[in-house]
């Protein structure tokens, strides 16, 4: 069994930046992909950043220049820099791991049945 844990969320105002936290870690493996998702009241939970098992990072095109991912604490963690924050990035944000090495081509996008494992969410909340 893999546990992902999360950390870093709060509350910001528009235009601030918060570093978002994770990591993944099992018994029996070291090996995984791993994303950010983000869900807001009412809608469907949505690929924030990710990184494949080839290393290659991928950003959902609303974050673009804004958002950066890292693994500088090793490829079973995925931080999330979060700049230019805006009231549109509220949502709960979790990080997703699996075992399986996922890539992510031009035209792909992360999708939450991807993933086995899951983080039990964090909180981000901006104020104008």
């Amino acid at each position: 069994e893999v546990q992902v844990v999360e950390s870093g969320g709060g509350s910001v105002q528009s235009g601030g930046s918060l570093r978002l936290s994770c990591a993944a870690s099992s018994d029996t493996t070291t090996s995984y992909s791993m994303a950010w998702f983000r869900q807001a009241g009412g809608k469907e939970r949505e690929g924030v950043a990710a990184v494949g098992g080839d290393g290659q990072p991928w950003y959902a095109d609303s974050v673009k220049g804004r958002f950066a991912i890292s693994q500088d604490n090793g490829a079973d963690t995925l931080d999330l820099q979060m700049n230019d924050l805006k009231p549109e990035d509220a949502a709960v944000y979790y990080c997703a791991a699996s075992t399986r090495p996922l890539r992510y081509l031009q035209g792909a996008i992360p999708r939450p049945a991807y993933y086995s494992y899951w983080g039990q969410g964090t909180q981000v909340s901006i104020s104008s």
